[in-house]
């Protein structure tokens, strides 16, 4: 996770989760020893919001016009990564017109019954090159995975 964080040049959250993380890693005081910490509160963050009008963490903008237009200008920025930790509806959203590069999936050995599904029963299906993956000694598996557009099926027969 830290070299995940560290490789990030600014951060783009759905409301939901930017509250979140506002509340937890922008309250804490400098722990001197955190990568994670030290990119949450030091690199640009962008939030996809109508709704938010005050941000009070450092170095965010919010994002409440065309959302699509504002994240394809962030993208063609020189500089590296734009990271969306968390934010489902908001990866979803972007999935959907062509604005994710790579998708790295955390599976934890859990079976949750309930809940928020990551990808929809309805919406545009989108097919996907693993680029890596491995397993965590706690059993977690990490996949990145390149989208490569709309899948091809094959015919039956």
């Amino acid at each position: 996770m830290n070299g995940i964080y560290q490789r990030a040049d600014a951060f783009l959250f759905g409301r939901r989760t930017y509250e979140i993380f506002a509340g937890s890693w922008g309250t804490w005081d400098d722990p001197g020893d955190s990568p994670i910490w030290t990119a949450l509160n030091t690199k640009p963050k962008y939030v996809a919001s109508t709704s938010l009008t005050d941000p009070r963490w450092a170095h965010t903008t919010v994002l409440s016009g065309d959302l699509t237009a504002a994240v394809g200008e962030l993208r063609a920025e020189p500089g590296g990564e734009l990271q969306v930790p968390g934010s489902g509806a908001l990866v979803r959203s972007l999935l959907e017109v062509d604005l994710v590069d790579e998708l790295t999936l955390f599976t934890f050995p859990v079976v949750v019954g309930q809940g928020t599904r990551l990808f929809p029963d309805t919406g545009p299906d989108a097919a996907l090159e693993l680029l890596g993956s491995r397993s965590m000694p706690s059993g977690v598996t990490i996949q990145v995975y390149r989208p490569t557009g709309r899948p091809r099926y094959g015919t039956a027969g």
